[in-house]
C-alpha cells in the first residue's frame, strides 16, 4: 500500500503497451506449456484471461499513441517456430530475428513520438541492435541452468562458441552506438548513458569480465587489461567467470554457493532470485527505460536478473564523459 511514482507523456505509455502485450504473450506461452500451475485447467482457464485482458489494455494503449502492437504479437509466435527447426549449425541470428524486428519497431515509434521522423532510420537500427543483444545476453546467462534444467538454449542448441556470442555482442554494442550517431536529440545524455555505458557494462557481466570504459583507461585502447576488460590469460579464463573452473561460480568445485569444496563444506548462501522470462524482461526494461529508473533510481531490479542494481549516472565510473544525467530524479 506504499504510495509510488507514476510516468506520464506518451513515452511512457508506448512503454506500458509494449510491456503489457510482451507479458501477455508470455503468459499464454507458459499456458500452451503447461508450465506448473498453469497445467491445472482452471488455473489455464484464469491465466488466458488475464492474458487477454493485457493484450486489450495493450493494443488499447498502443493505439492511442499510433503504435501496432500486433508486431510485437507476431514476433513472439514466430519465435517458438524458428526455435523448434533450429539445430547445430543453425545461424545464432536467424533465432534472434523477431526480437529484433519487435524491438526495432518499438525504438523507431520513438522518433514519431518525438516528432522526429528523420531519426527512424537510426533508431530502428539501434532497436534492432538492442534486441539483437538482449536476446544473447539473455541466453548467456541461462546457459548453465538451462543445461542443468534440460531447458532449450539457443547457443548450445546451435552449438555456438561463446567466442561467437562474444563477437556477436561486441559488434551489436558497436553498432548501436554507431546507429545513435546518426540520430538527433535535444539532449542525447540519457540516451548515451542508457545505450552506450549501460549495454557495454550489461555485456561485460554476462560474460564475467572486468567493466571498464575504454575510453578513459590508460594503456591503449582497452585500457591495462586487454579488449573489452577481458583478463590477460584470456576472454574466459578468469576464476570468476561463469563458465569456467575454479572458484566463484555456485556450481563449481574449489567453493561456491554451498562452501568448501562445493559438496557441502560450508554454509549455503541465498539463492539468486529467480530471473524473468526472455520477453518478460523486455517489458519491463521499457517501463525501467521510459521511467527514468534505469538512470536516476538509487535501486531498482534488473528487468531479467531481478538482481537489485543502481541507476546508471550513480554508478558511473568515466569521470571524463559529460553524461551525467538529465533528469530530476
Amino acid at each position: 500500500m506504499r504510495t509510488a511514482s507514476v510516468a506520464h507523456g506518451e513515452g511512457a505509455r508506448l512503454a506500458a503497451a509494449v510491456s503489457l502485450v510482451l507479458a501477455s504473450a508470455k503468459v499464454r506461452d507458459h499456458v500452451t506449456d503447461g508450465d506448473g500451475l498453469l497445467a491445472r485447467r482452471p488455473v489455464a482457464r484464469a491465466a488466458r484471461r488475464v492474458a487477454a485482458s493485457w493484450d486489450t489494455a495493450g493494443a488499447r494503449t498502443g493505439t492511442a499513441v499510433g503504435f501496432d502492437t500486433t508486431l510485437l504479437v507476431d514476433a513472439v509466435d514466430r519465435q517458438a517456430g524458428i526455435e523448434a527447426l533450429a539445430g547445430p549449425g543453425t545461424p545464432l541470428l536467424t533465432i534472434t530475428e523477431p526480437t529484433e524486428t519487435a524491438t526495432a519497431a518499438a525504438f523507431a515509434h520513438t522518433a514519431v513520438l518525438a516528432g522526429r521522423p528523420d531519426n527512424a532510420v537510426p533508431l530502428t537500427e539501434a532497436g534492432r541492435l538492442f534486441g539483437r543483444l538482449a536476446h544473447l545476453l539473455d541466453a548467456v546467462e541461462d546457459l548453465h541452468a538451462d543445461a542443468a534444467s534440460g531447458a532449450w538454449n539457443p547457443i548450445a542448441a546451435t552449438g555456438t562458441s561463446l567466442l561467437e556470442v562474444r563477437r556477436l555482442a561486441d559488434d551489436a554494442v558497436h553498432g548501436v552506438r554507431l546507429a545513435l550517431r546518426d540520430a538527433e536529440f535535444a539532449d542525447a545524455r540519457l540516451v548515451h548513458l542508457l545505450l552506450v555505458h549501460e549495454l557495454r557494462r550489461s555485456v561485460d557481466r554476462a560474460f564475467g569480465t572486468v567493466p571498464v570504459c575504454a575510453s578513459h583507461q590508460g594503456g591503449g585502447p582497452y585500457g591495462q587489461q586487454g579488449p573489452h576488460g577481458q583478463p590477460p590469460q584470456g576472454p574466459y579464463g578468469s576464476p570468476h567467470h561463469p563458465y569456467a573452473g575454479g572458484g566463484g561460480h555456485p556450481y563449481a568445485g574449489g567453493g561456491g554457493a554451498y562452501g568448501g569444496d562445493g559438496f557441502g563444506g560450508g554454509a549455503p548462501l541465498p539463492q539468486p532470485p529467480r530471473r524473468r522470462g526472455f520477453w518478460a524482461g523486455c517489458g519491463m526494461f521499457w517501463l525501467l527505460c521510459c521511467t527514468c529508473k534505469l538512470c536516476c533510481a538509487k535501486e531498482y531490479e534488473g528487468p531479467w536478473s531481478r538482481k537489485k542494481r543502481e541507476g546508471v549516472c550513480r554508478d558511473c565510473d568515466c569521470d571524463g564523459c559529460d553524461c551525467c544525467c538529465p533528469c530530476d530524479g
